[in-house]
Formats: C-alpha cells, sequence, structure tokens
C-alpha cells in the first residue's frame, strides 16, 4: 500500500514512485533557517558558508556591519556569524546599531574572535550577542552552539 504525507503528490515510474522533485525541493528550502555571515576576510566568509550550508542553512554574506543592518532591516535571519573587526562597521558598532531595530525576530548572534581576549569578548556578549567562538572554527564547534541554541 501506497502511504503519502498530506499534500504529497507521487509522480509513477515505470518501475517505481517518486516524490515530485520540485516540491520536495520547495518543502526543505522554506524548512530551510537562515544565517547570516558578516566578515570582511572573503576566504572566511566563504569557509563559513560552506559549513553552515552543510548544516542546512541558507546563507546570505556581509562584507562589514553596514551592509549587515541592510540585510537585517529587509528580512531578520535565525542567525548571525559576526567578525568584531571589520572596515566601515566593526561587530560592536553593528551591535549597537543593530538593537534598535525594532523587529519582533531575534536572531542568535556567534560573535567570531581571533584571540580569547575576555574584554572583548565581554563587550561582545554586553552588546547583544549570545555566545563566541574563536577563530579558526570547524563544522563541529559551529554545530554544537548551533545545537545549544535550539537552532539545530
Amino acid at each position: 500500500m501506497l502511504r503519502t504525507l498530506p499534500g504529497e503528490r507521487w509522480n509513477v515510474g515505470l518501475s517505481r514512485l517518486q516524490p515530485d522533485a520540485a516540491e520536495r525541493r520547495a518543502n526543505w528550502i522554506v524548512c530551510m533557517k537562515q544565517c547570516l555571515i558578516v566578515e570582511d576576510s572573503e576566504v572566511i566568509r566563504k569557509v563559513a558558508s560552506r559549513i553552515m550550508s552543510n548544516l542546512n542553512f541558507e546563507v546570505v554574506e556581509a562584507e562589514n556591519g553596514q551592509q549587515a543592518l541592510e540585510i537585517c532591516d529587509s528580512g531578520m535571519p535565525d542567525m548571525i556569524l559576526l567578525d568584531w573587526h571589520m572596515p566601515v562597521m566593526g561587530g560592536i558598532e553593528f551591535l549597537q546599531s543593530f538593537r534598535p531595530l525594532n523587529k519582533k525576530k531575534r536572531p542568535f548572534i556567534l560573535y567570531c574572535a581571533t584571540e580569547n581576549d575576555r574584554i572583548d569578548i565581554s563587550r561582545a556578549i554586553t552588546a547583544g550577542a549570545n555566545d563566541y567562538v574563536l577563530k579558526p572554527y570547524d563544522r563541529e564547534t559551529l554545530y554544537a552552539r548551533i545545537a545549544e541554541a535550539g537552532l539545530g
């Protein structure tokens, strides 16, 4: 007996049944969470983008805090990976400008530090970051933070 989920269509092939590919993809994309990567280094952005994509996040990238604010103003992501030292607008300035955005959806903000500097980490948390991770980070480290935040 063939069982389908409510609203699911099946294409009947010669010898097997397959779900409609367009519908599977549309349902998958709708369920994806979005991650904004705010990083001035193109190499680190690409590495982070690949990791987050592999963790089933839709990825949006910004080179600095100003671009990130514009992206957040048009649509709030579920998570933000935030570099600290960037041209135009750094991480602390982004967090200070981000607070007044009166949005109901508040993303999980992960401050990405290059050094284990307690003062910078404390400033980031006080300014609105939820947690921090040291660079270079890997898939397992990011996954652990995402799971702790309830996004994984």
